[in-house]
């Protein structure tokens, strides 16, 4: 499964690195961060199992809380069939639901994200409601290190573990970075895994870019459900070595040159 995950995050990659280059787009650092997480989300159906008719048949949910990073989300959603190819083509468009940030008329989203540090509450409000209807689905977010210094984060965690909610699964995508400069040097967050645990949450700190340690942390949770914040060490634009930890990639899109040297280094030209 490993080496099948690396090849769809690869092809996920340039798609995403594609898509904002045409459309001359920001938050491409941010995307290629989480996209072996969203990969193993997606295509590995351990914790979460996709619905394709997504609204009617709505069971596990997942909430990218840190809607900046919509484009490399859109991109899965295509590749998993919720949006057509000839949709995807439209992101950024006017009139297009397919926004800089996730709309919730899209098919596959659940939330409108983007206002950072809304979504372990979102998620929260849905999973209290299938424990108090006893049903059994998985809830799984992504979201960032920078959202950790919203109180908002914080009053959920605190929430989801005094209500005994146990079916939230929350990956951390610690890029080191936020907007304008280094996360540690805005508010400082670490030891992260010690946070969260003082909240009551079993906590994994794991390379998020390492499909093994995702898979494992994944079929832990499913095999004892109970609130689990994991978090995902990671290199913002991972994958082109000129973007990797570069915070010049959270707002600019690259020109021709740099898109060519992109896929070239993931191997879509020679």
């Amino acid at each position: 499964m490993k080496n099948k995950l690396k090849k769809i995050a690869n092809t996920i990659r340039y798609e995403t690195i594609k898509l904002v280059h045409e459309t001359k787009t920001a938050h491409l650092g941010s995307c290629l961060s989480c996209i072996d997480i969203l990969v193993a989300t997606y295509f590995s159906n351990i914790v979460f199992r996709s619905r394709v008719n997504f609204r009617s048949r709505l069971k596990d949910t997942f909430v990218l809380s840190k809607g900046h990073a919509a484009p490399a989300l859109y991109v899965v959603l295509q590749k998993k069939g919720y949006i057509s190819q000839n949709m995807l083509n439209t992101y950024s468009m006017p009139g297009s639901y397919l926004e800089e940030h996730p709309n919730i008329r899209t098919n596959g989203v659940l939330v409108s994200s983007g206002s950072l540090g809304h979504g372990l509450s979102y998620v929260a409000g849905i999973a209290l409601g299938d424990k108090i209807n006893k049903k059994k689905n998985n809830h799984v977010l992504i979201m960032s290190d920078g959202e950790c210094n919203e109180g908002s984060t914080w009053e959920a965690a605190m929430f989801i573990t005094g209500k005994k909610i146990n079916n939230i699964l929350a990956f951390v995508d610690c890029n080191k970075w936020q907007a304008t400069e280094k996360t540690k040097d805005i508010m400082k967050l670490d030891p992260m895994k010690d946070k969260w645990k003082s909240f009551g949450w079993k906590t994994y700190e794991i390379d998020g870019h390492n499909f093994s340690s995702l898979i494992k942390v994944m079929k832990e949770f499913k095999k004892n459900p109970k609130p689990t914040a994991v978090i995902c060490r990671t290199t913002k634009g991972k994958g082109v070595s000129f973007m990797e930890d570069d915070n010049l990639w959270h707002y600019r899109s690259p020109n021709r040159q740099e898109y060519l040297n992109a896929i070239k280094e993931l191997g879509f030209i020679k």
